[in-house]
């Protein structure tokens, strides 16, 4: 194990009871030049190891998920988007484990595949995939892969190129065959374009909020889920899903899609949408204080999460947000803003671009780079039916260890209200 910062204890001791070499505080490039394989974390681009060794055979360096599917011929279901893959895993795991599956969740969302291959065998694994742990893929083959949506995200990674990033998201598909199952949301330009210019291989099933258009396979019509998967037709009443908000339905679909593949009963399925709680930091509503409601949206790291946060809420919203700004572009925002949002809390250590780009839309933005400063200046603006929103469409790492920290650190200032 080479690491280029220092390693934790916990992490030493479990390294030196497993009998495995390591180094921290910097990477030694000639020894790493002879190793058979070199696994990267996600973190890492492959393109920074072949500037590091140059005649590497890039063949030879892989991500984390291809290297632990070697060691499981269990039925892989994965799920990739730029938004929405954190709360669909965790349904369709919820979903397939209440119906009596034997299922493991892992992947993006803390627990790696390895780990979980080690911990117990399993059936079923339920894989949150990020597009970086899909770059370096050989072999890694879902049997049902989905591909939620494609946004302005990471771009620096990929040269600005939102068709290099759509490609990376589409290595979900690179090995599956006629017996794999692709799903897709109509709704996504990006993905219907890569869908139009390239072939895939996979059974494909559309997903999408517009009425059938003779493509999808399970659709929104006012306030149900139609689905014809396996010919067989199935309605979903929406105001029985514990989720709400559009892409929440979008999250939904994909989830009843993978059960209907796998058989799972429909009753199951409709019992499990009932009873889901939605993850820590993704559209949590923490508390409710003088009739003003306080959401934790921490991870919202990206405007597109924030649409979908600042979309679902129904009236007047003190919205905070900011942090580590991924050159982001702001303007789809403006109409929501325009239309819901009372005042903007910077929470920043530079809050120049949002208070710039959003003056002409909203009269109260106040900066600032203390959570506890931003909680209490909510609560003063706030008002009866008001909702204050954490969403900060920024990465979290200026002033938080990660959007976990963040989130918490955002509740315990309002537990202190």
């Amino acid at each position: 194990m080479s690491d280029y910062s220092e390693i934790s204890n916990d992490i030493k001791e479990l390294l030196n009871r497993n009998n495995i070499e390591f180094e921290e505080n910097g990477h030694n490039w000639e020894r790493l030049s002879g190793c058979d394989e070199i696994i990267l974390s996600p973190g890492i681009s492959s393109k920074k190891i072949l500037l590091k060794i140059p005649n590497y055979d890039s063949k030879n360096i892989i991500s984390e998920i291809e290297f632990a599917s070697r060691y499981t011929n269990a039925k892989i279901i994965a799920i990739t988007g730029t938004n929405g893959k954190t709360t669909t895993s965790y349904l369709i795991y919820h979903i397939l484990k209440s119906s009596g599956l034997n299922v493991g969740l892992a992947g993006n969302l803390g627990i790696s595949f390895s780990e979980t291959i080690c911990q117990r065998k399993y059936e079923y694994y339920v894989l949150e995939v990020s597009s970086f742990q899909l770059e370096n893929i050989k072999k890694f083959k879902p049997f049902i892969s989905i591909i939620l949506n494609v946004s302005n995200d990471h771009l620096d990674r990929y040269n600005y190129s939102i068709k290099e990033y759509t490609r990376a998201k589409f290595n979900i598909s690179l090995n599956q065959d006629s017996n794999d199952y692709l799903i897709i949301n109509t709704r996504c330009k990006h993905s219907s374009q890569f869908l139009s210019q390239n072939k895939i291989s996979s059974q494909l099933i559309h997903i999408g909020l517009d009425k059938n258009d003779g493509k999808n396979k399970i659709f929104k019509e006012k306030n149900t889920i139609k689905s014809t998967i396996n010919n067989k037709n199935v309605m979903f009443n929406l105001n029985e899903f514990s989720l709400r908000g559009d892409h929440n339905v979008q999250n939904s679909m994909a989830a009843i899609c993978v059960s209907q593949i796998l058989n799972i009963s429909n009753d199951s399925i409709k019992e499990s949408l009932k009873t889901f709680q939605n993850v820590p930091h993704r559209l949590e509503h923490f508390l409710t204080i003088q009739k003003v409601k306080y959401v934790n949206d921490s991870k919202g790291t990206n405007v597109n999460a924030a649409y979908y946060a600042l979309e679902s809420i129904k009236g007047s919203v003190i919205w905070i947000a900011g942090g580590v700004d991924k050159g982001n572009d702001y303007k789809d925002l403006i109409p929501l803003v325009n239309q819901k949002v009372k005042a903007i809390i910077c929470l920043g250590i530079d809050n120049s671009k949002l208070i710039e780009f959003f003056s002409p839309y909203c009269e109260t933005i106040i900066s600032t780079d203390n959570i506890k400063d931003a909680v209490r200046n909510s609560y003063k603006l706030s008002e009866k039916n008001d909702t204050v929103l954490l969403s900060p469409a920024c990465a979290s790492f200026d002033l938080f260890e990660n959007f976990e920290d963040r989130g918490n650190k955002f509740k315990e200032e309002v537990r202190k209200l």
